[in-house]
């Protein structure tokens, strides 16, 4: 990726990274903090003493006799699920490697969709539980006023935003729930580009938003 000037202080809570850590957590969610974890110094070190502190509750695990055919029945399982995102190295471009895979390529190879106001989308493939798409906003201009049903987390990966909360720049991850409700507004200097992941539709206070929002799966 582009080296970032800007210094990350949105991090990952601890809870996320356990869940992370544990692979408990829905691919959209996974896809999201394994980006953001590219991205961040200070995570990818948690999260990796977390991966320490499990392989060592692990190892102290009493060993349990396995029943006939559980060996092929969980290859099996592990055959027809979906490889989870995971860290991997940064690349050349805006997009974190573990996105880059999901889309083919950076920005260019990315199929965007209007969503109103200059705003765009682009959903990623992932496994039912929650959704993960890429937000175009353009420089100046603003996501709908909005709540939430369930956890959004949200990581920018170009540009900037600020909602009621605070000022969210390139790396920075916002993890939002019910108690939310905010309007980002992206920078004026650039476009902002983040991905977000849902695991409940929002809840939008404008009709227009609203009577949008099955067509957009948001």
């Amino acid at each position: 990726m582009k080296h970032m000037t800007h210094t990350i202080k949105h991090h990952l809570t601890d809870a996320l990274l356990m869940a992370y850590s544990a692979g408990s957590l829905p691919e959209a969610f996974n896809l999201t903090v394994a980006a953001h974890l590219s991205m961040c110094d200070e995570c990818r070190a948690r999260a990796g003493a977390f991966d320490t502190v499990g392989g060592a509750l692990m190892e102290e695990t009493t060993e349990a006799e396995m029943s006939k055919g559980s060996m092929a029945a969980a290859l099996a399982r592990a055959k027809a699920t979906p490889a989870e995102p995971r860290v991997q190295p940064a690349r050349d471009g805006v997009l974190p490697a573990p996105i880059q895979a999901y889309v083919g390529g950076d920005l260019d190879a990315v199929t965007w969709r209007p969503v109103g106001m200059g705003v765009k989308q682009a959903i990623l493939p992932t496994e039912r539980g929650a959704t993960a798409r890429l937000l175009y906003i353009p420089a100046g201009a603003a996501v709908p006023d909005h709540g939430h049903r369930g956890t959004e987390l949200t990581l920018v990966l170009q540009g900037a935003f600020t909602d009621a909360t605070d000022h969210f720049g390139a790396g920075d991850i916002e993890v939002a729930n019910e108690e939310l409700d905010h309007t980002p507004v992206a920078d004026i200097g650039a476009d902002c580009i983040c991905l977000a992941a849902t695991d409940a539709p929002l809840r939008f206070r404008g009709l227009m938003p609203r009577l949008a929002q099955p067509f957009l799966r948001i």
